[in-house]
């Protein structure tokens, strides 16, 4: 049992929804804190409530725009300031992921240098979830608890009770994760081989394995424009997929990406909440980690493993 006055949590702008579901499942109240914004676009963030000597858990993901970022930073600097005795950054979806290595010369490390920023800021852990690529916790000096969206979503996909099920990947480098979602569900991996054109655009895609009278399900780690996904199901329900169906942890879904899915052969795609999702898409199923994450933040408090969480 831990105690409710060790620790506090505190929500960014953004994310209030997740962090209200993650407080409700820990049983305490959401710290108090105002961000006074300014006319130049400037703003600051203020804690209302005394957090001296309080393991403090500041939940906020990093998505667009930069400000969610920024809002972090300084919500851990007036944490450090006010003599918080632990700060625990809570980032469900970690933006600038995919700017992990250095695909092409004089390009920045965009994953690196976030990194760099939260613990020059004074984060003493991360809470994530299915960060873009592993190594990216390797860019951290402090330890963080990398957590995978598959606990909730393989228990959604069990509740289907699809037969004839495929776990397929839309591009090779999702193999390693689809491979892990077909060899726990006991199915077959079908995988999808695309070029680009340039970012965000795919040139050609083709189907690497039989779908022809399956039920199909696309896994990744993230939809941005929905321009891969949705041309490989479309390809899938050309070559006789029976259903397809995609899930993904965070959704991104920008520019065209809700059009592109409404007009696709998807039957469904899936999401966790780690991104808040406001179109309108009858296609879209957002699932909660918030119990995840809450369960997550016990388990650090009272010095217990969480790997045991994991399914796969």
């Amino acid at each position: 049992m831990i105690d409710s006055n060790s620790f506090m949590v505190f929500s960014g702008t953004c994310t209030k929804y997740l962090t209200e579901e993650i407080c409700k499942s820990l049983g305490c109240t959401m710290g108090e804190m105002v961000m006074t914004k300014f006319s130049d676009g400037e703003f600051a963030v203020s804690y209302e409530q005394s957090i001296r000597g309080r393991d403090v858990f500041l939940v906020q993901s990093t998505f667009p725009p930069s400000d969610n970022l920024m809002e972090l930073l300084l919500m851990i600097d007036a944490a450090k300031r006010a003599s918080a005795k632990t700060i625990n950054a809570v980032i469900p979806y970690f933006g600038w992921a995919r700017q992990d290595r250095k695909d092409k010369p004089r390009v920045s490390l965009g994953a690196k240098l976030v990194a760099d920023l939260l613990m020059s800021a004074g984060i003493d852990r991360v809470i994530t979830m299915d960060l873009h690529a592993d190594q990216i916790q390797g860019f951290f000096n402090v330890p963080v608890d990398h957590l995978y969206a598959s606990g909730v979503i393989i228990p959604y996909l069990q509740s289907l009770k699809l037969d004839n099920l495929v776990i397929a990947s839309p591009d090779m480098g999702g193999s390693k994760r689809a491979n892990t979602y077909a060899k726990y569900l006991g199915c077959p991996l079908v995988l999808c081989n695309k070029t680009r054109a340039r970012a965000n655009v795919v040139a050609s895609m083709q189907i690497i394995g039989d779908v022809k009278d399956k039920n199909v399900i696309i896994v990744d780690d993230m939809v941005d424009t929905a321009g891969t996904i949705t041309k490989a199901a479309d390809i899938m329900k050309e070559a006789g997929a029976k259903s397809v169906r995609a899930c993904a942890s965070h959704c991104v879904m920008s520019g065209p990406a809700t059009q592109r899915v409404i007009d696709s052969a998807l039957d469904e795609i899936v999401f966790t909440n780690s991104i808040p999702y406001t179109k309108d898409c009858p296609k879209v199923k957002q699932l909660s980690v918030a119990d995840m994450f809450a369960e997550t933040i016990r388990r650090v408090l009272a010095n217990k493993s969480i790997s045991d969480q994991y399914l796969i």
